[in-house]
């Protein structure tokens, strides 16, 4: 029996004391828990929420097919109404809107009792607002923890009426103390997570139909409530050595216990279940835990760029008052809405045998707002100039390819500027097609001077455009900081150093993002004034490959840095 199923199988049984799962990772794995939901609800409300569901049909409001038919007020249920004690799933939950999300946690808190699943297609850093998150008990990640899951086995064995009126056997105080000893080891600060294992315990021992909780009971719900959660990595203690027996006692025999039984010691039972839960937890999560970060706190959406309010394109976003012009949308079903109730008074108005129509005034009019997600541009400017230009065109290259590899994922595109000689050139223009892009990095120039005021300036200049053209860029320098060749394109050391600094203020003023990568043998205090001129950050990696690069300037760009 899976850990998913089981955790379904207890859902099912205490929807309203457990609220939901969260289901990550192959879609197999989550069809086949979904399904198995299905059945044990067949007989209460199951309901799909709607990818874009506006307010009024999430949680009810005016009919208006019907109020337009029948020229009055008709009122009709919203969705969290008509699935009250039933099942919610949500596709796509990691898109989820805050005002959805906001409402389907308060019906949740109001006591709905539907159970709520979270079907999560996101990447790493894309999650289900957290608001949800915490109020459903399950958290099931198939990517890392595949489920083996049986179809043949029967788990509708859930006793009649169990979790409606509070069933569930007795949690003893030990349990509930090794259970609050779990949660501070891995570091949960939320209250519900403690609830949920406690009343998972409960109902699993019950439809197991035994009056005590077992060792398997606690490690499942550490693996599935707990584990899933933790903050940081929990430190075992060394179990002391036994002490000597006193002189003249002879130590007994092992396995000789005079006929008790066996008793667990509570710490030793909890070094066992921490235990199980690091080895439940995939090795990524423990790395990004180690690093200080939790698993799922994570905000970013995935390397797109920011959001911005738009008229026309995006996610639409709750209508407001205000006319159709400029680009704005007639929200015609708010408009709608807005004009029924007031159909019969504006029809007395004008007298009763006026025509039956709709009247509809300025002040009904209603547009639609959309927020978009502005695509992200990580733009390379990279000094290809002096002997060492083999060295940094191939780690450019080689960081460019890895990032163009991710693209789709992270909705990204990569730029590749090389400054070198008496000018700089936009090598490979904004693109997303890896393929393009190994064609045109197979043969790069490099070598002589280091014209680093105009690969600043190229690089700023590239950045206003595509900014202007809604996109989000990121600028990522990789030089020694040292330029020898001025903006004219005459050489000297001293002018060319004051060009490049006057240049880093002008990008600071832009307000682009960006980062200054020295790559010199040893750090240079010319590349960390250029970073600060600028108001970037500023990495020393000395000697640094393809993938340092690409990794430095993800954790900066796309939110993974510590």
């Amino acid at each position: 029996m899976s850990d998913a199923l089981l955790a379904a199988d207890l859902l099912a049984a205490a929807p309203a004391r457990l609220g939901g799962m969260w289901l990550r990772g192959p879609s197999a794995e989550r069809d086949a828990v979904l399904a198995f939901l299905a059945e044990e609800f067949a007989d209460r409300p199951v309901r799909r929420l709607p990818v874009h569901i506006d307010e009024e049909r999430l949680c009810g409001g005016i009919d208006v097919a019907s109020s337009l038919s029948a020229g009055r007020r008709i009122e009709q249920a919203g969705l969290l109404e008509e699935v009250a004690g039933g099942l919610l799933v949500v596709p796509m939950a990691e898109r989820m809107g805050g005002m959805v999300a906001g409402r389907i946690a308060q019906a949740m808190d109001a006591g709905a009792g539907f159970a709520l699943v979270l079907i999560d297609d996101g990447g790493e850093e894309e999650v289900p607002p957290v608001s949800l998150t915490e109020r459903v008990a399950f958290w099931c990640d198939f990517s890392t923890n595949p489920a083996v899951i049986a179809p043949e086995s029967d788990l509708s064995r859930i006793p009649e009426g169990l979790g409606n009126t509070g069933g569930g056997c007795t949690v003893a105080a030990q349990d509930r103390q090794t259970l609050a000893n779990i949660t501070l080891a891995l570091g949960i600060d939320s209250a519900r997570a403690m609830l949920f294992a406690q009343s998972a315990l409960s109902f699993s021992a019950q439809i197991d139909e035994r009056d005590s909780i077992t060792d398997d009971d606690i490690q499942f719900v550490a693996r599935t409530i707990l584990g899933p959660r933790a903050t940081r990595i929990p430190q075992q203690a060394e179990e002391p050595p036994p002490p000597p027996p006193p002189e003249g006692e002879e130590e007994p025999p092992p396995g000789d216990n005079d006929g008790e039984d066996e008793q667990h010691d509570p710490d030793q039972l909890d070094d066992l279940i921490l235990a199980a839960v690091l080895a439940s937890i995939p090795k990524d999560v423990l790395a990004r835990i180690g690093e200080g970060r939790s698993a799922r706190r994570a905000t970013g959406a995935g390397g797109a760029g920011r959001k911005r309010a738009s008229q026309m394109r995006g996610r639409p976003l709750g209508a407001r008052p205000g006319l159709p012009r400029g680009g704005a949308r007639l929200a015609l079903i708010d408009t709608l809405r807005t004009a029924v109730p007031w159909q019969e008074i504006r029809r007395q108005q004008e007298g009763m045998d006026a025509p039956k129509r709709l009247r509809i005034r300025k002040g009904d009019l209603r547009i639609r707002r959309f927020e978009e997600r502005a695509e992200a541009l990580t733009i390379f400017a990279v000094d290809a100039s002096g002997s060492s230009a083999l060295a940094r065109l191939a780690e450019a290259k080689g960081a460019v390819e890895l990032m163009l590899a991710q693209s789709y994922v992270k909705r990204a595109q990569v730029a590749l500027i090389a400054f070198r000689g008496t000018s700089a050139e936009l090598l490979l223009p904004p693109t997303r097609s890896l393929t393009r892009a190994k064609k045109v990095l197979g043969e790069l120039p490099g070598g002589g001077g280091t014209p680093l005021a105009l690969g600043l300036s190229a690089a700023a200049e590239l950045a206003e455009t595509q900014a202007a053209r809604g996109r989000t860029p990121f600028v990522a320098v990789l030089t020694d900081g040292k330029g020898n060749i001025d903006r004219n394109g005459q050489p000297g050391r001293a002018q060319a150093g004051e060009d490049a600094l006057a240049a880093a203020r002008r990008f600071a003023q832009s307000g682009t993002q960006a980062v200054v990568i020295d790559i010199s043998a040893r750090p240079q205090p010319e590349a960390a004034a250029i970073a600060a001129a600028m108001r970037a950050r500023y990495l020393a990696l000395p000697r640094a490959d393809a993938r340092g690069v690409e990794r430095a300037v993800s954790a900066l760009q796309f939110g993974k840095a510590s």
